[in-house]
């Protein structure tokens, strides 16, 4: 490995590999394909950029001369925006010292600066799918010059239905590209694209198999809740003990933005994270939380690839994962690098089924989640959280309620109108002429044509048959 690298990542604290790095970057820096499968957090970033900062040519190096000028060399594509950031991030920090210019283009954000950065001429490019394929539409990316072409969390790609892409992404570059594919799942849709797409991948599994696919240094907890006591089980553990940060799953965005907003109801600095938030938003809800300004940060799924922050102790599932895969790459945002860290998983009373599917497929113990209410001792024993703890902070503002002479002012013109005749006393009309109700006899002589012609309003015609004064007779038809 280049002297320049290893400094640069000496200065960050970074000196010993983890298995996943150890064992494909002698077989990457050969330029060979690989596939690389590993648990999420232990590193596979640097197992791919360091090859890929290494085997690119850097403006100080006398070769620079001989390769397209302002070309990208490397392309590394990413399934959403803040994996992107993440990327870009380590690739800088690790080539800090190779001059290397690093780009990252994603969606929700404008064209005008990333066009100007690529006709400037840049080195290594990092992007997402649809971002990628519009600037290559638009003939202001070329891509046709790389020598490395990465894939990383491609699950997630095929989960969020960018295949199509990558394959038409795959098809621009040349076929002498070095192709690295990185991804702490490998179903068979990613295997018969790297059969397709890629020369004699070498293989490496950095673990046994993808049963124990968790990090053995997070611990886990799966506790049956009811929906409407889960935000207080949240402010309680928040007071636990040795809690840093915490990342909570939904399953929705507006349940991200409910439980955000419920907490900090609640006096807890959290913020939401989910795809109907701007672009600009959501970078600086995720600065706010590496900044250590925000403890909280309620995110769906969109943020469980990507997000690599130190100092996350908790993740906490507000709700049961869909399935085992989902369940691996949440709770994968706590013990990473080494370090310990507590997954809780809450599961509704409906969710049970699905969880005993995600519970048998990652062999896991907790067939039969306990149930657990905001004031079980088994909580308060098994999170440290000191007895008599509330879930607030602060003291609930009070509901300002108008004095009833304010609130019946409130009503507009209401106000101003004359008392209401409260006599039920009720007159017979017809024809619009007072109609003297004298019992039977009266209501017997309402049925006169006269009076049944204006009744009826010339809404229908109706036949009557009138019984003619003289008895005995049988009735005629009435004449009109």
């Amino acid at each position: 490995m280049l002297p320049e690298i290893c400094d640069a990542l000496e200065r960050a604290n970074i000196t010993t590999p983890f298995a996943i790095q150890e064992m494909t970057l002698s077989v990457a820096l050969m330029g060979t394909d690989l596939i690389g499968q590993a648990r999420t957090g232990t590193g596979k970033t640097l197992a791919f950029g360091i090859p890929v900062l290494q085997r690119s040519v850097a403006p100080k190096d006398p070769d620079y001369a001989e390769i397209p000028q302002g070309k990208p060399q490397a392309l590394i594509v990413a399934p959403t925006r803040e994996l992107a950031l993440q990327v870009s991030s380590d690739l800088s920090l690790a080539g800090a010292d190779r001059g290397l210019r690093v780009l990252t283009v994603y969606g929700g954000v404008g064209y005008e600066p990333q066009i100007e950065a690529l006709e400037a001429g840049v080195d290594i490019v990092v992007g997402t799918p649809g971002r990628l394929i519009d600037l290559a539409n638009r003939r202001v990316l070329d891509i046709s010059h790389v020598h490395a072409l990465v894939l990383d969390e491609a699950d997630e790609m095929l989960d969020l239905g960018f295949l199509p892409d990558v394959e038409k992404i795959l098809r621009m570059t040349p076929e002498t590209r070095q192709t690295m594919l990185f991804s702490a799942t490998m179903p068979s849709a990613i295997v018969a694209l790297a059969r397709m797409h890629m020369r004699h991948p070498m293989n490496i599994r950095a673990e046994s198999s993808y049963e124990n696919a968790t990090v053995p240094a997070t611990a886990q907890f799966i506790y049956q809740c009811h929906d409407l006591d889960k935000p207080e089980i949240i402010g309680r553990i928040l007071q636990a003990e040795d809690v840093e940060k915490i990342i909570v799953f939904t399953r929705t965005k507006r349940q991200a933005q409910r439980v955000a907003d419920d907490l900090v109801e609640r006096g807890f600095k959290a913020s939401p994270l989910h795809g109907d938030m701007a672009q600009v938003a959501r970078e600086k809800a995720l600065a706010k939380f590496r900044e250590d300004k925000i403890q909280v940060l309620v995110a769906t799924d969109v943020a469980a690839r990507g997000i690599d922050v130190r100092g996350v102790s908790h993740v906490i599932n507000y709700t049961c994962p869909e399935d085992d895969k989902t369940y691996v790459h949440r709770i994968g945002r706590t013990g990473r690098a080494g370090a310990s860290g507590i997954a809780i998983t809450m599961v509704d009373w409906q969710d049970l089924h699905r969880w005993k599917l995600i519970n048998k497929a990652l062999d896991l113990p907790f067939d039969e989640p306990l149930e657990t209410y905001s004031s079980s001792e088994h909580l308060f024993h098994d999170q440290g959280i000191p007895p008599g703890t509330k879930g607030r902070i602060v003291d609930p503002a009070p509901v300002e309620r108008k004095p009833r002479e304010d609130r019946s002012s409130d009503r507009g013109d209401r106000g101003d109108r004359p008392s209401r005749n409260r006599n039920r006393t009720r007159t017979r009309t017809r024809s619009g002429e007072t109609v003297a109700d004298s019992g039977p006899a009266a209501s017997s002589e309402g049925g006169s044509s006269e009076g049944g012609e204006s009744k009826a309003g010339g809404n229908r015609n109706r036949r009557r048959r009138r019984r003619p004064s003289g008895s005995g007779s049988k009735p005629a038809a009435a004449t009109e």
